[in-house]
């Protein structure tokens, strides 16, 4: 017989798993439409993927008990970033008085941690369809179907860019240091993994379109000679130690993030709703934070509104499409100055961090929107 949720969750990656628990608190009944399990012919390959975490997304994951162990989020004590000209920007944890700028986590480790904790929370059903509910919430990722089936347009804006993500190690161990490099147009992030004596990096380079396919074909030696010679060896000799995957960069945005369908309510939430480019790593963290306003909109709500009230989910719509307004249009601008040519552009650029390096309170007020903080 089918079941009637209080909520089902479409869509069963990280931002789904955490809604899911967030919710089961309340003790909501929640359906979780996640991914059917590999079988051996259908076996995906290694997921490469690292997230920078900010320390909200981290107490919003204590909160679940679902924060991994040290060896699978690294505390980044430094970063550093250069341009093209002499440009640089750096940040330090000591400075700002914070235990750590972010956390790098390791993909994997982090949803085994929460699918452990889906299993043995009674309130939550794995489900394999679509099931009826009071409301039902999307986390299906950029190329949701259930967003077009509930026609929602979603405005994309196309970067002339790819993101390559791999698993280096490197020669030097990576003192819990992030380093970003911007150069001709392509933006490349060394992130610290395997804890704090580690010497394996995370990295996410962003190559322009005409680029990536060569560079995806090349050999692993002279793919990690690239790096090498980007990085200026900072960490000495580079070694490909994954295999390489590529996506394509986006700007988006869905119309409406609420809304009822043939009398069903509906919310977006997660990469379904926005997509922003990754250079700031911000991509989970405003996920993450999507999920965290909506069971907060909804633990709050007084006990004779229903989940699916319209004034409700407007109000989580309104608080989300503020903030990621705003993040977006600072990742697309930043975006479009680093790749413009010319030497006024480059000129400009360079100056401009080296301003805000020196820029003192702004600077810090900037870092500490970043961490969450």
């Amino acid at each position: 017989m089918t079941q009637h949720f209080d909520i089902c969750i479409r869509g069963g990656g990280i931002v789904g798993h955490t809604l899911a628990l967030l919710l089961a608190r309340d003790r909501l009944r929640v359906g979780l439409l996640a991914q059917a399990p590999a079988t051996a012919s259908t076996a995906p390959t290694p997921d490469v993927r690292a997230y920078a975490l900010n320390a909200k997304s981290r107490a919003l994951l204590e909160s679940v008990r679902c924060w991994p162990e040290a060896q699978h989020a690294t505390d980044v004590l430094d970063m550093q970033i250069k341009g093209d000209d002499g440009g640089a920007i750096t940040f330090s944890a000591s400075e700002l008085k914070v235990p750590a700028l972010t956390w790098i986590v390791d993909v994997p480790a982090l949803e085994n941690k929460l699918r452990d904790a889906v299993r043995f929370q009674p309130q939550i059903e794995l489900i394999d369809a679509p099931q009826p509910a009071t409301l039902t919430v999307v986390c299906e990722g950029k190329a949701s179907l259930t967003r077009e089936e509930f026609g929602v347009d979603f405005h994309v804006t196309r970067y002339p860019q790819h993101a390559i993500a791999a698993r280096l190690s490197c020669e030097k161990p990576h003192q819990q240091v992030a380093r970003q490099w911007f150069s001709q147009g392509e933006i490349l992030a060394f992130l610290p993994m395997d804890g704090a004596q580690g010497n394996t990096l995370g990295i996410v380079w962003s190559v322009l379109n005409a680029r990536t396919e060569n560079l995806l074909a090349e050999s692993a030696d002279d793919f990690c000679e690239q790096l090498m010679t980007l990085s200026e060896g900072c960490l000495g000799k580079l070694c490909l130690i994954s295999e390489r995957r590529a996506w394509a960069l986006q700007s988006a945005q869905a119309s409406r993030w609420v809304g009822t369908s043939n009398g069903q309510a509906w919310a977006l939430a997660g990469d379904a709703a926005h997509n922003v480019h990754p250079l700031a790593g911000q991509g989970l963290n405003l996920g993450l934070g999507d999920v965290e306003e909506l069971a907060s909109v909804l633990h709050d709500r007084a006990f004779w509104r229903p989940v699916s009230d319209a004034r409700l989910l407007r109000r989580y719509e309104r608080a989300r499409k503020t903030e990621i307004a705003s993040i977006d249009t600072a990742m697309t601008a930043l975006q479009q100055l680093f790749s413009r040519d010319g030497n006024i552009w480059q000129t400009l650029r360079n100056w401009g961090m080296n301003g805000f390096e020196h820029s003192g309170m702004a600077k810090q007020w900037a870092a500490r929107q970043a961490m969450g903080i």
